[in-house]
């Protein structure tokens, strides 16, 4: 299996990013030797400094004590004193007075800690051993978030707990040695985290021991930026860990300035965010991962650094500040009635910089800080709960300037990330959000973060998902389980002849991407009918040699959602037609004809959802074999929930077709909505 994923791995690489990673592994052997304390040539000078932290605020957001976001902060930083905190959902209760570095504290896994790190495989997982809940401790949120409880209360204890918990970590991961050193992505974060801690501490008298004056810290300080500076992802691998290295190196030699090497370094980063922010996005402003949680790490990304840069005198130029607010305007747009962005691709719960309570809502803290620096567009929803992290940004900012052009209404098609949403409203007064997918498939040549969900359809009801995508669940820890999360029978699309649209060459790797292409696009600003209609060609590698066209239409005078597949198959196939459900809907299933209850706030909401009868149709709920009927919140998480299946044999020219009429159900209908409220069960054929 390795062996055929290098050789697929291959394939993806050019002679250039072959020829760059083969200097690679040349520096990393030469180093091998020379990263021991005391080695004959040593990779880091004997004696560093005198260093300054030249980007100081120069002011503290004006914040009530009583602001909600902030009671919230400080409530989160006394869990974090009191040893608790949660890595991916998983608590850990081992934070106190500081934790071991190398521990999965959710399991007894312990990852390699005095190994060179370049000889660390650290793609082998297992359920127990997942390497991303140990990085993700070393990425420093709950220390940046200690940091803010700091600035806002002056209670040195906060600070003083960041300082033992930042010279254990020195202390215990020297350069190059152990698991915190094998991805730049990591070593990127932890200088941006870096940054922002000696910011918020700049009142604490004890500050710059903790780092411009102590030896300890500048070592790491310049073994970070060395690693960056030399090592960084290439060609095929230049995705959002190449934005992070970037941003990390950028932030921390904006920042901390007295090598002699701060100057290039900080050159070369600024060439990379100004090369890449702008070609890794979308003329529309969609990431062109075609991951929405990505697309928020990236613009997050992409405002730490635009920020460090003027605050340190660099700005990073025009066409990286268009491209934030391109992405900034996209985000927007896709909001749902609770503010949530759609679910499409991978998502490992990433964030850039942590400064809130963790429960704060990304897409609100990104507008408030949107619109301190674009200016908020007219059509933007308003900004609920802006949070903490939008004000100390917004203390960094220079004044808005909004770069032309942009949407004058809120855009409903984004033609070159092939997004189109349909938008109405129920009888009930509830928002009708839905998302169609005719996009590429993610960031080429390994489209690492896309999944196999041509022509998928999301649908919510007053920001409740109803047809939902199921997620992520996990990445290398349990290779059957990513296997279901991005395959084509996790996502409201059809499968035929039980192969994926799409043809996975590893993990993070796509050989045969299906390619979809939009037909028609009507109505989606205005009128009774929106309709979307688009096909995809992944199914004409097959020996049936089918074709899948999919059109959706929302009648908005009758508040209902027809989908429509039209399939052309070439020979006898086997069809499978999924549908998801969001954890807090339950369903019903009567022949063809499925019963839908959930609810708003307090208020029963239910629907009839019309099956297409040329299928048997069954229903499924967290069942391990086969896996179906999940619902991933979250990394490193999934819940039992409702998948409706269809099965038939297909062949020739055929049609299916779905419909859905909101605020209709049977005479129990009521019943079905508070059973969704209560986490009843409702159904009387289910399988798992």
């Amino acid at each position: 299996m390795k062996l055929a994923w290098y050789a697929a791995r291959l394939r993806r690489m050019s002679a250039l990013e072959i020829a760059l990673r083969a200097n690679d592994a040349a520096r990393k052997a030469a180093w091998r030797s020379r990263h021991l304390p005391g080695a004959r040539h040593s990779l880091l000078p004997s004696r560093l400094g005198p260093v300054i932290f030249a980007t100081p605020l120069s002011r503290l957001p004006a914040i009530p004590p009583d602001d909600p976001a902030t009671r919230a902060l400080v409530a989160a930083a006394d869990r974090v004193m009191a040893g608790h905190w949660a890595v991916f959902g998983r608590p850990r209760a081992d934070l106190a007075p500081s934790p071991d570095w190398f521990r999965d504290g959710g399991t007894d896994f312990s990852a390699s800690r005095g190994n060179y790190s370049f000889d660390i495989d650290w793609r082998q997982g297992a359920p127990d051993r997942d390497v991303k809940r140990v990085w993700e401790l070393s990425r420093h949120h709950h220390l940046t978030l200690l940091a803010a409880a700091y600035a806002l209360t002056g209670e040195n204890r906060y600070a003083e707990r960041i300082a033992e918990h930042l010279l254990s970590w020195w202390q215990a991961n020297p350069f190059l040695s152990g698991i915190h050193w094998t991805m730049g992505i990591e070593v990127g974060m932890r200088l941006i985290a870096w940054v922002w801690i000696r910011r918020l501490l700049q009142s604490w008298s004890d500050a710059p021991a903790l780092f411009e004056r102590n030896p300890l810290f500048l070592r790491q300080l310049y073994g970070h930026q060395l690693y960056l500076a030399r090592f960084r992802s290439h060609s095929s691998s230049a995705n959002n860990h190449l934005l992070a290295e970037a941003a990390g190196l950028f932030a921390a030699s904006c920042a901390f300035r007295g090598f002699a090497e701060t100057d290039r370094w900080r050159a070369q980063a600024m060439a990379v965010l100004r090369r890449e922010i702008p070609r890794q996005t979308f003329t529309d402003g969609v990431n062109r991962e075609l991951a929405t949680d990505y697309h928020l790490f990236v613009l997050e990304l992409a405002l730490t650094a635009m920020l460090e840069g003027y605050a340190a005198g660099f700005p990073l130029g025009r066409d990286v500040w268009r491209a934030a607010q391109a992405m900034t305007d996209a985000m927007a747009a896709w909001l749902d009635a609770n503010g949530n962005v759609p679910r499409q691709g991978d998502s490992d719960d990433c964030t850039a910089l942590l400064l809130d309570a963790p429960a704060q809502p990304r897409p609100d803290s990104l507008l408030a800080t949107g619109a301190s620096l674009f200016t908020a567009a007219p059509w933007w929803p308003p900004v609920r709960h802006g949070g903490l992290r939008a004000a100390f940004w917004a203390a960094l900012a220079p004044e808005p300037l909004a770069l032309s052009p942009r949407p004058a209404a809120r855009p409903s098609l984004f033609p070159d990330a092939g997004m189109a949403f349909l938008r109405g409203e129920t009888r009930a007064g509830d928002e009708i959000w839905c998302r169609c997918d005719h996009g590429p498939h993610g960031l080429l040549p390994l489209a690492a973060h896309a999944h196999a969900d041509a022509l998928s359809v999301e649908l919510r009801i007053g920001g409740v998902e109803i047809l939902a995508d199921p997620g992520t669940g996990c990445y290398q820890s349990e290779p059957r389980w990513r296997d279901y999360f991005r395959s084509t029978l996790a996502h409201n699309t059809i499968e035929l002849d039980d192969q994926e649209q799409s043809v996975a060459g590893g993990m993070f790797l796509w050989l045969k991407p299906a390619r979809s292409r939009l037909i028609a696009a009507t109505g989606l600003d205005g009128g009774p009918v929106a309709e979307w209609q688009a096909a995809h060609d992944g199914y004409r590698r097959l020996p049936i040699k089918a074709s899948h066209e999919r059109s959706v239409r929302l009648d908005r005078a009758d508040a209902t959602l027809a989908i429509l597949d039209r399939l052309d198959l070439a020979r006898l196939g086997r069809c499978r037609l999924a549908f998801h459900f969001g954890p807090a809907v339950e369903v019903r299933l009567e022949g063809s004809t499925a019963w839908l209850g959930w609810s708003v706030g307090s208020a029963a909401r239910w629907a009839q959802m019309t099956l297409p009868a040329e299928l048997t149709w069954s229903l499924w709920r967290g069942s391990d074999d086969p896996p179906l009927g999940w619902y991933s919140a979250g990394f490193g998480r999934r819940q039992p929930a409702w998948t409706l299946m269809g099965e038939g044999a297909v062949e020739g020219r055929c049609e299916f077709l779905t419909r859905i009429a909101f605020d209709r159900g049977p005479s129990n209908g009521h019943d079905i909505a508070a059973g969704a409220a209560a986490g009843r069960l409702a159904s009387s054929t289910s399988h798992g």
